[in-house]
């Protein structure tokens, strides 16, 4: 058995707790809608593996004010388990209904249960043949806002020459949740825009976990301009890498590094569709050096352990000090609690805005 709690942001992004365990039952209590009630508050949620992943039960106020009524619902997009490997496991396949030609993007996916946070994949994106966003198909996308239960946005131009909006639900338009997208720490990150300059800043698709101090390298093919950015070839030391360092972290998907980058070609991402088949994607990787950030073991303390899914404001991992020259593993387990909407009162969601919510989780020593 295990207990702790969490805060909610202003807006609500998933919440990743991680055990020595895999849970059979989570359950929640918001003290804050206790404390301070409003209408659609969440007040208690039950998670149990006998209901199925995500599938979980809660308790809401229906009222608009005092005397307070409470009501029950269910959201299929609730509390999940994960362990260790599973970062490659997708969530049910929905159809893409629309996409706009704007940058960033917004998606419109019918009750798509997704939050801000969530990592996601597309395929198809093709409107016609020829026209269509199919660029993108393949690259994980991290979800950076959410308008309502059919509508969500990722940071990417796509009002381009090459990009057509997507309308009529096309055929073969999916998109689909990486369930537990982070593998390793800090993980190979996909480039969505590059600026450059005297030193170069980097925007990436999903969160880079990277720290200051760092050395990068980039691998970005030749149909997304800026190759002079590559860690080979070193035209100067023939065989010998070109490597930049993270000089500061303006966000959790935005960093610059030192690599000056006044003179290079622009970043472009805009090939044509006809380019797809074949097409390989932009990426920054960590080259390993001590990828926790901290310095090397000198007797002392060892390095902090990582964590998932950021640097700034992760959970860090169960496995222990970090290894100096190495990804480390995120060998993690435990629960995650999705922002899903009640499939009654879709205004019921599961995390209250700025809410401490109480957790327990138990594995059970006999069960059935």
């Amino acid at each position: 058995m295990a207990r702790g709690s969490f805060t909610t942001a202003a807006s609500p992004v998933t919440q990743v707790v991680n055990l020595p365990f895999q849970p059979q039952r989570v359950e929640l209590v918001n003290y804050t809608t206790y404390s301070a009630p409003a209408q659609y508050a969440i007040s208690k949620a039950t998670w149990d593996t006998a209901m199925g992943q995500s599938n979980t039960v809660f308790e809401y106020l229906e009222s608009a004010s005092a005397a307070w009524i409470p009501a029950v619902d269910y959201t299929t997009s609730g509390i999940s388990t994960f362990g260790a490997g599973l970062s490659l496991q997708y969530g049910p396949q929905k159809q893409i209904i629309g996409a706009t030609k704007a940058s960033p993007i917004v998606f419109n996916v019918t009750a798509h249960g997704y939050s801000v946070g969530d990592v996601v994949v597309f395929e198809g994106l093709y409107q016609s043949a020829t026209t269509g966003m199919p660029q993108i198909c393949g690259m994980p996308f991290q979800i950076s806002a959410v308008t309502d239960s059919s509508h969500f946005t990722v940071v990417w131009n796509g009002n381009q020459s090459n990009y057509t909006a997507l309308s009529g639900s096309p055929t073969g338009a999916y998109v689909k949740k990486v369930l537990y997208p982070f593998l390793y720490c800090p993980g190979v990150s996909f480039i969505s825009a590059v600026s450059t300059g005297t030193t170069t800043t980097v925007t990436t698709t999903t969160n880079h976990n990277l720290v200051v101090g760092q050395e990068v390298a980039f691998r970005i093919p030749s149909a997304w301009g800026i190759t002079q950015l590559n860690s080979l070839p070193n035209a100067a030391l023939p065989g010998s890498p070109v490597y930049g360092y993270v000089t500061s972290l303006t966000s959790n998907t935005v960093f610059v590094c030192s690599i000056n980058s006044s003179s290079f070609t622009a970043y472009a991402n805009n090939p044509a569709v006809a380019s797809v088949p074949g097409l390989s994607f932009p990426q920054v990787l960590s080259v390993g050096d001590v990828n926790t950030g901290g310095v090397a073991y000198s007797g002392g303390a060892l390095y902090p352990s990582p964590s998932f899914p950021t640097s700034s404001g992760g959970a860090s991992t169960i496995n222990g000090p970090a290894i100096s020259g190495a990804f480390v593993n995120n060998t993690s387990q435990g629960f995650v609690v999705q922002n899903g909407a009640g499939a009654v009162q879709s205004s019921a969601t599961l995390l209250t805005a700025s809410s401490l919510y109480i957790w327990e989780a138990f594995l059970y020593d006999i069960s059935s």
